[in-house]
């Protein structure tokens, strides 16, 4: 079962976790006019390195955690594949929106 992406990255897109991904199943997008990450289900083999990686913990272990999220990862990977990688931000770097912070 594929990790997941959910809300605490919309907005965010620290993309810590791209470099961990073994298998680059991760792209970044725009969803509601935020930057965004996506975990392509398709790709994802479930090694968790990309977890521990983000800052905010927006990363789930399983779909059943976040199914609401996962349909959203699920359905925008194709459209987010091909675009341009994006530098990470440091993990240190406070969050941009009011509500989200390190650790969680």
């Amino acid at each position: 079962m594929a990790y997941v992406i959910t809300e605490k990255c919309l907005g965010e897109q620290y993309a810590q976790c791209v470099a961990a991904c073994p298998v680059e199943c991760m792209y970044p997008g725009n969803y509601k006019n935020e930057p965004f990450m996506v975990i392509d289900p398709e790709l994802c083999i479930s090694c968790g390195a990309c977890q521990p990686q983000c800052p905010v913990l927006a990363i789930v272990d399983s779909e059943d955690a976040a199914p609401d999220w996962a349909k959203v990862n699920k359905e925008l990977a194709p459209q987010f594949k091909n675009n341009p990688k994006v530098t990470p931000r440091p993990a240190n770097d406070p969050p941009k929106k009011p509500g989200h912070k390190l650790g969680g």
